[in-house]
Order: C-alpha cells, then structure tokens, then sequence
C-alpha cells in the first residue's frame, strides 16, 4: 500500500485498503494452526499461554497433546501441579503451566468453569496481563481490543514508518486502534499476524523497532538447564540431592545455580536431603 506517515492518522477510505491489504495476503498464505479451528475459551486459553515467548511451529504439536490430557478447565483444575509441569515440557517457561493451572482451579471455583469475558476479571487472573487478557477477548469471544504483539508490530512498521529507526510502540498503537476491524476482530488479527509473518521472511522490519531485542541463545543458558533438572525429576521421580549431579551429564555451576532457582521459585522442594517436583 501507499504507506501513511507516522505523523497522520490513516483516514477511511486508507484504513479500509490497508485492511484489503493484510486480507489478501491471509487468504493467499494464512497458516492453519489447532486453536484457529476452535472458538472454546479454554483451548483459546490454553494457546495463548503456550505462545508467549515460544515459535507457533514448538506450540502446534503440544496444545493438541494438552487438550486431550486437559481437555477442559476442570479436568486441568483437578491435575497434580506435577502432570501439569509433566505434560508441558518441551515449551519451557514453566511459570506459564503452574499459572495456566492456577486460572483453571480459579475458573472453576469463582466462575464456574466459564472464562470470563470482561477485561478486569481476566486480568485478576493468575499469570494474566494486559496483552493475553486482550487476545482472550479478541480471540475467545470475538471483541475489538488493541492488540500488539511481534508480528503485528512488523506489519505496522513495514505499512506505516517506511525506512523509520526505532518506532516506538506509543505511535504504532493508534494506529492499530484506528484500523482494527471490529466488525470481525478474531479474523483480523490473525491476519494481521500472518502478514507480519511472512514479512519477517523477507527482511524483518520488527528490527526497526525502538523496542527490538536480539533473541538470547537457549542452549548454554541456565533457562536450558532448569529446563534438564525439571525433566530429570519429572522422568524419575525423587532423587536424594547428592545423587542429582551423577543423573546429569555436564553438571556444572550453571545447572547449581538453575537448581536453586527451582527451588527458590517452587518448582523443585527438597525435603530431608530429596529433591522432587512440586505435588
């Protein structure tokens, strides 16, 4: 499109082609993924916390797993904070699970087993914030918010600040208020996402923002090694703590000091010299 400049607003009829925009580019390459096929608020949950901070392609695979393990708020309220942990592997973070566990035993005990579709409930949530409380309701429930994510924010800085450095997120977010559909705001979004998508391929304007972070590498990291101990725990159970160095291969102070972090953030208890998971 013919990109507007950052210091005007897009008017109707420049919104509207901006929207033509963004649709063709879905309906040619829109991606297929599992909660794309749903509109149930729990398996719309259930992916947005598996999708902070973690590739779409990681995510595909474990939601369909999860969902049939935990196929609803109560069965997952009723799980062990152990199969929780147990079943979310592979996608790291583990604070999302414990959190997606607590909204689940919430859920059932204030709501009755119903999410909730007003912005201040949502966010009282365990593990909830501004921008995930937002795409439940854009994504479970089909209202306009604004939402601004990674790849929305691509979209945006390719469209409107052409050869602009460091865009700042306080001049995209009128603009993506400006031209949100709400007519069909679950549509939109995805669109959005999937452009932004595609034009990370072909360049990655997202580099462009004020707000751009290199990505820190995940091997090496102790992110890495919390990740080995809570597996090594979870695949053996219990494990006297002078044992735990012999069960992994490479021990060092990196994974000490990921253990102490376990431990400091709950994950891991040790009682009477024997590690294990939280119950």
């Amino acid at each position: 499109m013919s990109s507007t400049p950052h210091s005007q607003m897009p008017d109707d009829s420049a919104a509207e082609y901006f929207r033509s925009v963004v649709y063709a580019n879905y309906e040619q390459r829109g991606r297929d993924f599992p909660w794309r096929h749903t509109t149930d608020p729990y398996h719309i949950l259930v992916s947005e916390m598996m999708l902070q901070q973690t590739q779409t392609s990681r995510v595909a695979n474990k939601f369909q797993e999860f969902v049939e393990r935990f196929p609803n708020f109560e069965s997952l309220s009723r799980a062990s904070a152990a199969d929780v942990l147990g079943a979310w592997q592979g996608l790291g973070y583990n604070r999302r699970a414990i959190a997606l566990h607590s909204i689940a035993q919430t859920v059932c005990s204030i709501f009755g087993g119903h999410l909730p579709q007003e912005r201040a409930q949502l966010l009282a949530l365990p593990g909830v914030g501004p921008y995930t409380a937002a795409a439940l309701r854009v994504f479970a429930f089909d209202l306009p918010e604004v939402l601004l994510e990674t790849n929305i924010r691509t979209v945006y800085i390719h469209e409107f600040f052409p050869g602009t450095a460091s865009v700042r997120d306080s001049d995209i977010l009128p603009l993506i208020e400006a031209t949100v559909d709400r007519a069909r705001p679950r549509d939109w979004y995805q669109a959005l996402m999937d452009y932004g998508a595609m034009l990370k391929e072909t360049g990655n304007p997202s580099r462009r923002s004020a707000h751009h972070r290199p990505q820190t590498l995940f091997k090496g990291s102790r992110r890495q090694a919390r990740g080995i101990i809570l597996r090594t725990l979870l695949a053996g159970g219990p494990v006297p703590a002078d044992q735990l160095t012999s069960r992994i291969a490479g021990w060092d102070d990196r994974f000490a000091d990921a253990l102490e972090t376990l431990k400091r953030d709950g994950f891991v208890v040790e009682t009477d010299s024997v590690l294990s998971v939280i119950a």
